[in-house]
């Protein structure tokens, strides 16, 4: 009966996607986020005249189209695909005064990318339908938790919407409230079964928004404990050692200071507490670069209540000398 449920409600989320990139591309209000008009020309996404270039660090394939433009990059042992698309503007006020403006879309590929991928079949099915597409991507969904974001529904479950970051524990930062919790459903992993608790309805905690944004709504395979296997598991510390995707920067228990293989989308780890160790603490979504020319994280934390790119308890930038650029150790694209 839960599997069922569970089937049920992932039909439903897809079947709300169209309304939600009605309501994110049309809306003029930028108290959390809003998209400009101005369109990148796709260029070849129709016609299929590509031209591919291969870089290093980590390996990758940059699609251009025939004038030259990119249109996208794919990351060897990742399904996470940078798009080029609308310019957006991402605000958030009560938190912070600047701007993140980007034309970077992030979107999964329905496989993860190797060299010489580009002559598969499925391959030349979905990169033109990506490039034209404007639903929400993974920068827009994370953004719809943010502190006043309208309610997102489908069939009567609220699958996003303003999160709270949690209620307080005897064990201290242990995360704990995941997006079952906020979802308010009992799940069923491949690895075992979790019952949503009443109180923590509506929270995030850092782990859990990664695991709703990149998980529950845009797919991604789940783990129920913080074990090494085919999915995201739990916590921060498991998805640093243990979880999928391409090594971006390798945690060398030291502050990461190169930002050069960083692209919006990438999942960051941070280490808040050294004085427990070296273990990463803290994880969050790598938005871009802001209006001041600074690298800014989407996370869930205690002190905003719920997910933000603002500067509440710390300014949220990995760069320069701050909270979490102090704390930044590593990043993974799934």
């Amino acid at each position: 009966m839960r599997r069922a449920i569970r089937i049920g409600v992932l039909a439903a989320v897809i079947g709300v996607s169209g309304t939600a990139a009605v309501y994110v591309a049309t809306q003029e209000k930028q108290d959390i986020t809003a998209m400009s008009a101005s369109l990148v020309t796709p260029g070849a996404a129709a016609t299929g005249e590509y031209s591919y270039e291969r870089l290093a660090a980590p390996g990758r394939t940059i699609v251009r189209d025939s004038a030259g433009t990119q249109l996208a990059s794919f990351t060897d042992g990742s399904r996470t695909v940078m798009l080029t698309g609308r310019s957006r503007n991402f605000t958030e006020p009560k938190f912070t005064t600047v701007t993140v403006t980007s034309s970077a879309w992030i979107r999964f590929a329905p496989q993860a990318w190797k060299e010489g991928a580009e002559k598969e079949p499925w391959f030349r099915d979905w990169l033109p339908k990506a490039v034209g597409d404007t639903s929400p991507d993974l920068l827009a969904i994370a953004l719809q938790y943010t502190d006043g974001s309208a309610p997102q529904m489908a069939k009567k479950l609220r699958i996003g919407g303003d999160a709270s970051f949690g209620p307080d524990s005897a064990e201290g930062r242990l995360e704990k409230s995941d997006f079952y919790d906020y979802l308010g459903v009992d799940w069923d992993f491949p690895d075992k079964h979790e019952k949503a608790e009443p109180a923590r309805f509506g929270s995030l905690d850092c782990s859990g928004f990664v695991r709703m944004v990149y998980g529950y709504r845009a797919g991604y395979p789940l783990l129920g404990s913080n074990t090494k296997g085919p999915g995201l598991p739990r916590r921060a510390w498991a998805m640093s050692e243990l979880g999928p995707g391409t090594q971006v920067i390798a945690d060398t228990k030291k502050q990461a200071r190169d930002y050069s293989a960083l692209q919006p989308g990438d999942i960051l780890f941070f280490n808040l507490e050294p004085n427990l160790g070296p273990q990463v603490s803290h994880t969050g979504i790598y938005l871009g670069i802001d209006g001041d020319g600074r690298r800014r994280v989407l996370s869930s934390r205690k002190v905003a209540n719920g997910p933000t790119f603002g500067d509440a308890g710390g300014v949220s930038l990995i760069d320069g000398e701050g909270t979490y650029a102090k704390a930044f150790r590593a990043a993974k694209r799934l």
